[in-house]
């Protein structure tokens, strides 16, 4: 955590039925995603300060967003999602993403073309890559144009997954 409250991050557990998500919260909202990683939960310091009311109750508003993604629903209300750490470009897409509903997919050269921006395929990947809200924001539904499943910062296995529990079938 850094010192300055005003700055302050909290990282806050999620656990699922697959594993511990790590939420992080700034002044402003949910601005970090983390998927489960066996050596997180043994990360986190012990008799760290509580966080204040407005960061449990978007924890909570978050709890039960992620649990929804993660059987393929919307994720219904989210808390404010803190994406200033991106560049414009990148808020762009990800502003583009989360109106990719559940059961639906886009291609990365669909994303580019609807931000205006047709020759930015590759940067659209990489924008999809710098996601630090994945699963909310949902990068996993952006395949390449052959409706491959392209990369994902969570890893393919997990991309896999996402998509199947939204009913999403690829080609073999």
């Amino acid at each position: 955590m850094k010192t300055n409250s005003a700055a302050r991050t909290y990282r806050l557990p999620i656990p699922t039925s697959d594993g511990e998500f790590i939420a992080c919260y700034s002044g402003h909202g949910l601005c970090g995603l983390k998927f489960p990683s066996g050596a997180m939960g043994r990360k986190r310091a012990a008799g760290v300060a509580r966080p204040p009311a407005q960061v449990r109750e978007w924890h909570a508003a978050a709890r039960q967003a992620l649990k929804r993604a993660l059987t393929g629903q919307a994720p219904g209300s989210l808390p404010p999602l803190d994406l200033s750490s991106g560049t414009e470009f990148q808020q762009c897409v990800w502003r583009v993403l989360r109106g990719i509903t559940p059961g639906r997919t886009r291609s990365y050269s669909e994303v580019a073309q609807a931000i205006g921006r047709t020759e930015a395929v590759r940067a659209v990947g990489g924008a999809c890559g710098a996601n630090p809200i994945p699963v909310l924001v949902p990068c996993h539904r952006v395949l390449a144009a052959n409706q491959g499943l392209g990369g994902f910062s969570g890893g393919l296995k997990w991309k896999r997954l996402l998509l199947a529990r939204e009913g999403i079938e690829l080609p073999s």
